[in-house]
């Protein structure tokens, strides 16, 4: 196999996934439901015949998603020169908060709801600083095509907090950063936001 292979199976997967997501959203005829069910199915055994991973796994990996693909956001909360992170249970490692945006919220609203879950903070976005391809940017590669939105947020009360998804709340100095989930976030993206919040006439980032 190329070295190219991996990345463009991946691609591949992607596309016929949301295929089959956004069909089984929309459609009503019972056939039609069936064959995008298949579809999902062949991406599953064609990830486990071609990756280390096996059927189940590779099942796993959209079995949660529902309805027309939405993109994620993360949250920058800076005070003095130290950024909001939170530790994710699944590997142990820091990110800002934030996940999916639901169906029916405004980015805005997930944003803060996120912050809010994953932290114990209550924050205000004030600025979308980045609309990024993730893709574009160098995160490990990854079966999801995912757009992220980044909202530099101002910190308005709460107090730190775990939830089911994080076991630790901290505040860290912004060129001291721990060990990161760089699935998540990269500490190019978390310097990026900094320089937003010391210089909100910025424009916003894109791609």
């Amino acid at each position: 196999m190329s070295p190219a292979a991996p990345r463009n199976l991946l691609e591949w997967a992607r596309k016929v996934q949301a295929i089959a997501q956004n069909g089984l959203a929309f459609t009503r005829d019972p056939f039609d439901r069936e064959r995008y069910t298949q579809l999902t199915e062949l991406v599953a055994l064609l990830l486990a015949s071609e990756f280390d991973v096996s059927a189940e796994a590779a099942r796993a990996l959209w079995a949660e998603e529902r309805g027309y693909a939405t993109p994620k956001v993360r949250g920058g909360v800076f005070v003095d020169e130290r950024v909001l992170l939170v530790r994710e249970r699944t590997d142990g490692r820091w990110t800002l908060p934030g996940g999916w945006v639901d169906v029916n919220d405004a980015p805005s609203e997930a944003v803060a709801r996120e912050i809010y879950e994953e932290s114990g903070y209550r924050a205000r976005p004030v600025k979308l600083a980045a609309l990024i391809d993730k893709n574009r940017h160098p995160h490990p590669p990854g079966v999801h095509h995912i757009y992220k939105l980044f909202f530099l947020c101002e910190l308005t009360g709460g107090a730190p907090a775990t939830s089911t998804e994080t076991d630790a709340v901290e505040f860290f100095p912004v060129h001291a950063l721990p060990p990161l989930s760089t699935g998540r976030v990269l500490a190019s993206q978390i310097e990026r936001l900094h320089q937003h919040s010391i210089d909100p006439s910025l424009p916003t980032d894109f791609d």
